[in-house]
């Protein structure tokens, strides 16, 4: 058998970690989306208020 290279045994222990990857991704997203749809009224009443003490209204 050949023996294969540090980098060849870097690059297929890298590939095992995409779809630990995409799970983490996705997980954010669902977050995100779960608390905007929860505390939307809230966040944008907060967001207003941030930009109207910055321009002074």
């Amino acid at each position: 058998m050949k023996k294969m290279s540090w980098k060849g045994r870097a690059r297929l222990s890298e590939r095992g970690d995409v779809p630990g990857w995409v799970l983490i991704t996705l997980m954010t997203a669902a977050l995100v989306v779960l608390i905007w749809g929860v505390a939307s009224e809230r966040l944008v009443e907060i967001f207003n208020r941030a930009m109207d003490s910055i321009s002074g209204i």
